[in-house]
């Protein structure tokens, strides 16, 4: 009895199909992002809230915002002006003078308050009158409040170039002083109060002079003066 030999098969390919001929594309697992994230979300909440808070708050600034008071000298009276001194190279000026101070608040929405008011006068940079102090004052929106201070009566120490510079410039006709206040002031624009802030004021006098005639002098010019907040 003969012994039949078979063939081992061959070995089968391994088709990775869909049972119908073509290839299997592996699936692919895309991440889709959720579309809820409480913290994303309240930082542009947040974001947005600060925004409106800027523009708010630049728009009231806009329309509340103070301006600066102007001062200017309307009138100036000097009854007297000379060295008190006569033995070099001690120099000491002894003078009554008197200013018209013109405050104006150029704001129609905002009011002023000042305190700590003192003026003085000064010549080539040093002072020739003591300080003298004023009353606190009030300033209504958009409204003017004149003040006349009178300056002098005690001799105030100078350097011996001041004291000749100022002899010369009353033989000529012509003195230039400054007029200077300080104090602080602080605005109230509707319902806002600001902190009180310094005050520092310059006003530049060119003033007319005759010799034996005290009283009302000419302004010589329009006098300047620069506010310092």
């Amino acid at each position: 009895m003969s012994e039949a030999h078979h063939s081992p098969s061959p070995p089968r390919k391994m088709h990775d199909d869909d049972g119908h001929g073509k290839p299997h594309k592996p699936m692919l697992h895309r991440y889709a992002p959720s579309h809820h994230h409480p913290g994303r979300l309240a930082l542009f909440v947040l974001l947005l809230l600060l925004l409106l808070a800027g523009v708010t708050a630049l728009v009231v600034y806009l329309v509340y915002r103070p301006s600066r008071p102007r001062f200017s000298v309307t009138s100036a009276a000097i009854y007297s002006l000379s060295n008190a001194t006569t033995v070099a190279p001690v120099a000491a000026i002894s003078s009554a003078m008197q200013f018209t101070l013109l405050i104006r608040n150029p704001n129609d929405r905002s009011s002023i308050s000042y305190e700590r008011l003192a003026t003085y006068a000064t010549y080539r940079g040093q002072a020739i009158t003591l300080p003298a102090p004023l009353p606190p004052l009030f300033q209504e929106r958009d409204s003017e409040v004149s003040v006349s201070p009178l300056l002098g009566g005690s001799p105030v120490p100078v350097s011996g170039d001041v004291a000749a510079g100022l002899a010369t410039d009353q033989a000529y006709g012509v003195v230039a002083l400054r007029l200077v206040v300080l104090g602080r002031l602080r605005f109230k624009s509707g319902p806002f109060h600001s902190g009180w802030h310094s005050m520092y004021v310059r006003c530049d006098v060119l003033a007319g002079l005759k010799t034996g005639v005290p009283g009302q002098v000419p302004l010589l010019g329009t006098p300047v003066c620069d506010v310092d907040i």
